[in-house]
């Protein structure tokens, strides 16, 4: 059967399709619980009272109808315009659905400012120090994950083992909180990027260590052949080879960890998701907070992804198809 599938692929592209818009039909229908909003036409209120059942069907047909049209419509475009399209409309959509909030602008205009002069600033601040610290910690993690030697490697090992294990959350208060009482006081903002930089370090450090090991020991020995040292070897030879595929999940650490910056705000630091919690509650708009922080962290991370794609065509260029 599946192979008489897979020999026409019109007919398969036909059920494909079908399917789809089944499982579209019934996720309309289950999330359609409001079947009086038929009420407001001219005529209906009698069959949305009588019927709802059927009225959230008819609902749900309409709804995927105008679906599949429009994936139809968006089929005669080129690629780029189908992105762009597809873009537009997904945020289009999410824009509505932030309307139906019935969202406080002028307050939104008051407050966002300060959110971006103040905790932009102190996100950006934490983020780009703990990943500079957080590189070079994997950097050095890596190296040592791949010694032969047993304490080093025990050394590396334990790291990585304790931090990926543990929450952030708890590592930014073991740090705030515990360190003083050994006689250590840290401040919120250091403790907050020392958190990051051991936790997303400890990641990372398996990252940097798969990326190394990739590259085929040809290339070590031919290094040696050149009479390059070993930290010759690694810089010169093995890290730019390796960096194609260190990269594509080195920069989702680190977008992750723009995002989990907000966690720092638990210790007092005035960053981004600290001064919306806080703003929001001088007039109890902690929405509006929340989804202008919401969309400055996704502004911010756009950012981020389209710097990973201009680095990952870089140095992907000797492997371009």
């Amino acid at each position: 059967m599946i192979r008489y599938l897979l020999q026409d692929t019109a007919r398969l592209q036909r059920i494909t399709l079908a399917l789809g818009a089944s499982l579209l039909c019934t996720v309309f229908f289950l999330l359609n619980q409001n079947p009086a909003a038929w009420a407001v036409l001219p005529g209906l209120a009698p069959w949305a009272e009588a019927a709802p059942t059927l009225m959230r069907l008819a609902t749900a047909a309409v709804l995927t109808a105008l679906v599949m049209l429009n994936i139809r419509l968006l089929g005669f475009l080129s690629r780029g315009a189908q992105i762009l399209g597809v873009w537009l409309e997904l945020f289009a959509l999410l824009m509505l659905f932030f309307w139906s909030f019935d969202l406080s602008f002028s307050f939104i205009a008051k407050k966002i400012g300060f959110l971006v002069s103040q905790g932009v600033v102190t996100t950006l601040y934490i983020s780009a120090l703990s990943i500079v610290i957080a590189t070079v910690i994997a950097l050095i993690g890596a190296v040592a994950k791949m010694s032969k030697n047993g304490v080093i490697y025990g050394l590396a090992s334990f790291y990585t083992s304790l931090f990926r294990g543990l929450p952030l959350l708890m590592q930014i208060y073991i740090i705030y909180l515990g360190l003083p009482q050994v006689g250590y006081v840290v401040g919120a903002i250091p403790a907050g990027i020392l958190a990051l930089s051991l936790c997303y370090g400890a990641y990372m450090t398996e990252i940097f260590r798969a990326g190394i090991e990739s590259i085929a020991r040809g290339q070590t020995e031919g290094a040696k052949a050149l009479a390059l040292s070993p930290a010759q070897s690694m810089v010169l030879v093995i890290l730019p080879q390796a960096m194609r595929i260190i990269i594509p999940p080195t920069g989702n650490q680190f977008i992750a960890m723009l995002k989990d910056s907000s966690l720092v705000s638990v210790v007092g630091v005035w960053e981004l998701m600290y001064l919306a919690r806080t703003q929001g509650q001088t007039e109890f708009r902690h929405i509006e907070m929340l989804i202008t922080a919401s969309m400055i962290y996704w502004l911010l991370s756009v950012g981020l992804e389209l710097a990973q794609a201009r680095i990952e065509k870089r140095f992907g260029r000797s492997n371009a198809r």
